[in-house]
């Protein structure tokens, strides 16, 4: 905008109403969470933009799009953006994205959080799943130096899969319940989770009743050592792949967790 198209639109508003200039700065707020949302966006194609479909990196700016750049790729003529090929693809009302991640950041449940966005509470269920698919799928695919390892258990859940709960020969649970045996069992579920002095994590999800050799294939992935096999946490249910990094690893088990029960040398 001009500068004298800006003049003359501040002199309009000093004829507004209250609730007039109420509707006003909501609507400027809105468009201010939008531009903050879609420029955090932008961040992932700012350096070199690369092509979703054949990872090409000679690509031309083509227009824009719903506020966002798009770009066209030179080798398969595909027409993209930031968010193509990422969860938040075709995902709608984007000032209220960084709501989403403030409510998953203070741990809301389903219905205060639709409460919050103004929006259904399937809707709030559906954005949960979208956003955690990203910070899933940032994994550490080799550790060195010292890890720390400790596990937690969860009971096996077959929710919404009633073939599989009828193959496993047990009543469903409501809310949760409780295992039907005490202590450990085939139906604890055990994540094992890693971390480095540095900061690096990683977490595998391990066959029921884990021995010594399922440990120590998660400490060889871990190590950047080649046919891990093991599959990541429920919440990236992926297979990570082999790794392909070389490095060296030091386990400091942590008092109480299943490495201090299963010694043994990598």
């Amino acid at each position: 905008m001009r500068t004298r198209e800006m003049s003359r639109l501040m002199k309009l508003t000093a004829n507004l109403t209250s609730v007039q200039r109420a509707v006003l700065l909501m609507h400027l707020r809105v468009r201010d969470e939008r531009s903050r949302a879609l420029a955090i966006v932008e961040q992932r194609t700012a350096a070199v933009p690369g092509c979703p479909r054949c990872a090409a990196t000679q690509v031309v700016r083509n227009g824009q799009a719903h506020g966002l750049q798009r770009y066209k790729c030179r080798s398969c003529c595909v027409t993209f953006n930031a968010s193509t090929g990422t969860p938040l693809a075709r995902l709608r009302y984007r000032e209220r994205w960084l709501a989403q991640c403030a409510a998953l950041r203070e741990g809301l449940s389903v219905r205060k959080a639709a409460a919050e966005l103004e929006v259904h509470r399937s809707t709030a269920f559906r954005w949960r799943h979208r956003f955690l698919r990203c910070p899933a799928k940032v994994k550490d695919l080799a550790m060195r130096g010292i890890v720390e390892a400790d596990e937690t258990y969860v009971l096996e859940s077959f929710k919404g899969q009633r073939r599989a709960l009828a193959e496993a020969g047990r009543p469903s649970r409501h809310r949760g319940g409780k295992a039907r045996k005490r202590g450990l069992s085939r139906e604890q579920i055990p994540i094992l989770v890693l971390r480095t002095r540095t900061g690096q994590t990683a977490d595998f999800v391990l066959p029921a009743a884990p021995d010594k050799a399922a440990v120590q294939a998660v400490l060889a992935c871990a190590a950047g050592q080649t046919g891990c096999g093991l599959r990541r946490s429920p919440l990236s249910p992926t297979n990570p792949g082999p790794c392909s990094q070389a490095g060296s690893l030091q386990l400091a088990p942590i008092a109480g967790s299943v490495m201090t029960a299963l010694p043994f040398t990598l």
